[in-house]
């Protein structure tokens, strides 16, 4: 597929007003949080809810919940580029890697000074800074959501649970594009219409290809099973 025929107003017209005001948290904590340390226990928070979230319903909450992934989707996305992100970068190679190295770097910042919470704020600041800037910086260069493609807490949640909650294709899909043209993850959509049930671990369940269908109830969610 490739990214140059993706519309951005496609995305832009269905992405839900409470992302704006999630991406603020984001950018509230990235502004204020070397004067305030506290606010860096936003990301340990954000990164535990991504995590456990992904046992049920895989990348649900970076589509959904994550005040950086509604950074990416709304603020970000008003001027990032609308390229194809690098095939690598979605490597699981890669993205182990990323998480390792990133981890363990975190581990150790927090290990200089264990009984300070000033200091696991200002790690955790940190962490959110560094990893942000180069998420801006890939969005500039290809696609809003290019780190999500590897990010660490991603990387999990897809590891644990990536095969859960997937979304269903009705028979009566007539592969016209649109989905995978609003897909902030530039995943495969139409090409799982036989099996009915598209199977891209890194689906953020976002519900941009949904909105963006003209026929009502191609794509959905799985219903909830009667008690």
């Amino acid at each position: 597929m490739s990214t140059q025929t993706i519309s951005a107003s496609i995305r832009m017209k269905h992405a839900p007003n409470y992302k704006w005001i999630l991406g603020l948290v984001m950018l509230t904590v990235i502004t204020l949080g070397w004067k305030y340390p506290l606010l860096g226990f936003v990301v340990p928070v954000a990164m535990t809810a991504g995590i456990l979230g992904g046992v049920y319903r895989g990348r649900w909450v970076c589509g959904n919940a994550c005040p950086r992934g509604s950074f990416l989707d709304t603020w970000l996305h008003l001027v990032a580029a609308k390229r194809e992100m690098p095939a690598f970068l979605r490597k699981r190679s890669f993205r182990w890697a990323v998480l390792l190295i990133l981890m363990s770097f975190m581990v150790f910042r927090l290990s200089q000074d264990v009984g300070s919470v000033a200091h696991w704020g200002y790690v955790f600041w940190q962490m959110c800074l560094l990893t942000t800037l180069v998420a801006v910086g890939l969005g500039l260069r290809y696609a809003a959501r290019s780190w999500c493609s590897f990010c660490p807490v991603g990387t999990m949640a897809s590891a644990v649970g990536g095969d859960k909650y997937s979304l269903q294709i009705q028979a009566s899909c007539k592969a016209c594009g649109l989905c995978e043209q609003s897909c902030p993850m530039q995943l495969d959509i139409v090409m799982y219409k036989k099996s009915g049930t598209q199977q891209e671990k890194d689906c953020l369940k976002c519900s941009a290809c949904i909105s963006a269908c003209p026929r009502d109830g191609v794509l959905s969610w799985p219903k909830k099973e009667a008690a």
